[in-house]
């Protein structure tokens, strides 16, 4: 069984898909640090007749010192939310798409959710649907896991009696191959290629939301990701 990892990323990019795309359990590490200063956690971008837009979402952070992700609160006040819904009407009017997944954008920009880990794992798990990988997802927080860094990757894999563990190849170097081997566990790397796709307006802009290429391309998103599966062991990517 292979495993991969996540933070939970807020309406993440098409790349961040294809490591449950490969693999049999994808974990959202929801129980770690939350991270200083601009997170892709609480953002992402849009795009509309400008060019691409970010769209964040405000959590509560003066005075709580430091948080896991999974404390993490919305920040509800303030009129943020039908601001959102109003960009994103003006800037995917035309997506072809767009009235499939507003259900899913009215939900989370309305009090639904309290915790931005909640909203995220939801958003990630209908893109997921939407783009018909059926693989299993569960919290970091639902299973006894500890540990930080390569380690708590490694008891992750042991928990879930995994003996692959699969990373984006850029996230080598930050692990130790080490600790995988000595425990058994197979390392395989990913490098998601440019998701190349129709888009409105202009030039074409990389690594938007994946859900700018749901509303403009509908049930062709996934044949458009699986142009670019590709898996290779991380001791081959990192010789070449």
């Amino acid at each position: 069984m292979i495993v991969s990892a996540h933070q939970p990323y807020f309406c993440p990019y098409p790349g961040f898909f294809f490591k449950p795309m490969h693999s049999d359990v994808f974990v959202l590490l929801d129980s770690v640090q939350f991270p200083r200063g601009g997170t892709w956690i609480t953002r992402n971008r849009f795009k509309n007749d400008q060019g691409a837009f970010w769209m964040s979402i405000p959590v509560w952070k003066k005075g709580k010192g430091l948080q896991r992700i999974d404390e993490v609160e919305i920040c509800h006040e303030g009129s943020w939310k039908k601001k959102h819904l109003k960009s994103l009407y003006c800037a995917y009017a035309d997506a072809p798409y767009l009235e499939q997944h507003l259900p899913l954008f009215e939900r989370v920009f309305s009090d639904a959710y309290d915790k931005i880990a909640d909203m995220n794992r939801d958003i990630i798990s209908y893109a997921m649907d939407s783009l018909g990988i059926r693989t299993q997802v569960i919290r970091l927080s639902e299973t006894k896991a500890g540990g930080a860094g390569t380690g708590l990757l490694v008891n992750l894999c042991r928990t879930l009696e995994a003996d692959g563990f699969l990373t984006f190849r850029s996230a080598w170097k930050y692990l130790d191959e080490g600790l995988f081997r000595r425990a058994g566990i197979e390392t395989l790397a990913i490098e998601p290629p440019e998701i190349v796709y129709p888009q409105l307006w202009s030039d074409f802009v990389p690594n938007l939301s994946v859900f700018d290429l749901l509303f403009t391309c509908g049930p062709k998103s996934r044949e458009i990701l699986q142009r670019g599966r590709h898996k290779v062991r991380c001791a081959d990517s990192v010789a070449h």
